[in-house]
């Protein structure tokens, strides 16, 4: 190693994968984090694999994936990795958890998530930053007051942990982005998908939404690029850097 110390790394925490035939189009969720992170040597970490997590020492920061999976569904992996998470946030390494990350990161900590009772959100939405506190948040305090953010999900996180703070708020959803301790943050909205993405997601559910009375037409209309929600992704990345 000619004593050089070790560069760290920040660890993709991946949750499980997008929708198999989207794939050839947009590739899968490691594409679009490392894209829109603009870090290329991302520790990329399977855990719906079972793949080992790492020690908490070689990592700069963590960032968890969404997933096809439900945190209420409590799969062997997807504990053993919030045991993981709830042992990491207290040490004050920066954390960022994205739709099923952020719901796993409130179940970690003591929060409780279940099927959203307004029902699924999906597409892009206008997303409402709380008050003026938000904007001295170390990651989320240079967002405008209301921002585009694109979402697809079923499952809320419905109450907080003890500590956590509520930063902003969606039309179905009241956690919609939240600071669960001094360096550690979820979101529920997708701050990695293009509009292209979100609206395959649409096409490619659009039956299951009619089942819903939802209109997939009506959301592909309102399907529109989400530039600033996206600027979250480099953010964390700087408050990494700065560790």
């Amino acid at each position: 190693m000619n004593g050089q110390k070790a560069l760290k790394q920040i660890a993709l925490i991946k949750t499980g994968t997008t929708i198999e035939q989207i794939k050839p189009r947009h590739g899968d969720f490691e594409d679009w984090f490392a894209e829109g992170m603009g870090v290329g040597n991302l520790l990329q970490i399977d855990v719906y694999r079972h793949e080992p997590l790492p020690s908490a020492e070689r990592l700069s920061g963590i960032m968890i994936t969404g997933s096809p999976a439900m945190v209420s569904g409590r799969e062997d992996w997807s504990e053993r990795t919030a045991e993981w998470l709830a042992k990491v946030v207290p040490t004050g390494l920066p954390v960022l958890g994205v739709c099923y990350g952020h719901q796993l990161l409130a179940h970690a900590l003591g929060g409780r998530v279940a099927a959203n009772p307004n029902g699924r959100q999906i597409g892009t939405v206008m997303t409402q930053m709380i008050d003026n506190k938000t904007k001295k948040d170390l990651l989320l305090g240079h967002l405008p007051a209301t921002f585009a953010a694109q979402t697809s999900h079923s499952e809320s996180v419905l109450e907080l942990p003890d500590g956590a703070q509520r930063l902003a708020v969606s039309p179905l959803d009241q956690n919609f982005a939240v600071r669960f301790a001094e360096n550690a943050w979820g979101v529920q909205f997708h701050p990695e998908f293009s509009g292209a993405v979100t609206a395959d997601y649409i096409r490619y559910r659009s039956a299951a939404l009619r089942k819903e009375r939802l209109d997939p037409e009506a959301l592909l209309q309102k399907t529109t690029e989400t530039r600033e929600a996206k600027t979250v992704l480099r953010q964390f990345v700087e408050l990494c850097q700065q560790g």
